[in-house]
């Protein structure tokens, strides 16, 4: 039976990492027979740099991060017996916000968005493995938030986010002016104010290609 070392080692060879798990129930939408259910982040520092020298990023056609992904999660499913799930491709859409939820190790943030115990705010998944075999998985570690002064909650110039919800209006509005581009070229202010954001190791064209996908 395969181990959750075994497949981190499989992971790191791809800059990625499990970034939580869980045993589903009947009500957490994954597929029929998953008793373990991994989800898959990039592994940083160093994902950036691996994943734009690959041939998706270099071929011209869109989307080379969803491509690359599908490949590469698609490969590691194969070789595991798992299933591969992805956040992209829908409609139907895979419920992830509700599985990262489920790790324990993924909260919803004082500013909405999802914090990662390793990641902060610059959490994000690439994909998830659907297993037949029950993994041991190890404890959930506390709350990021718990004990934080919590800066995200005043970091955005025009209060897009401020624990009340997202205007992506104004946020948008913002992005188009002149010091908008602070966000659009290193990533967001709110994201990068969290303090596990600033020790996860996240390069900065790599928040600026979300953000150029968010904001074209």
């Amino acid at each position: 039976m395969t181990g959750l070392a075994e497949i981190d080692a499989r992971l790191a060879a791809h800059q990625l990492e499990v970034a939580g798990g869980f045993h589903p129930g009947p009500d957490d939408g994954a597929p029929e027979g998953c008793r373990t259910l991994l989800m898959l982040g990039p592994r940083e520092p160093g994902f950036w740099a691996h994943v734009t020298a690959e041939p998706e990023f270099t071929d011209g056609k869109p989307d080379p991060l969803d491509r690359w992904s599908r490949r590469v999660i698609g490969h590691l499913a194969c070789a595991l017996g798992a299933k591969a799930l992805f956040p992209f491709g829908g409609p139907p859409w895979r419920p992830f916000i509700g599985w990262a939820q489920r790790t324990g190790r993924a909260h919803v943030s004082p500013v909405t968005l999802l914090v990662h115990d390793r990641a902060g705010l610059m959490v994000s998944y690439r994909g998830a493995l659907a297993l037949r075999e029950q993994l041991d998985l190890p404890p959930a570690p506390p709350a990021p938030c718990d004990g934080c002064a919590r800066p995200c909650e005043t970091a955005c110039p025009v209060g897009a986010l401020d624990g009340t919800g997202y205007d992506v209006a104004a946020c948008h509005a913002f992005l188009d002016t002149e010091e908008g581009r602070d966000c659009l070229d290193r990533g967001c202010r709110v994201r990068r104010a969290c303090p596990v954001s600033e020790t996860y190791g996240r390069r900065p064209a790599q928040s600026a290609f979300h953000m150029r996908s968010f904001h074209p």
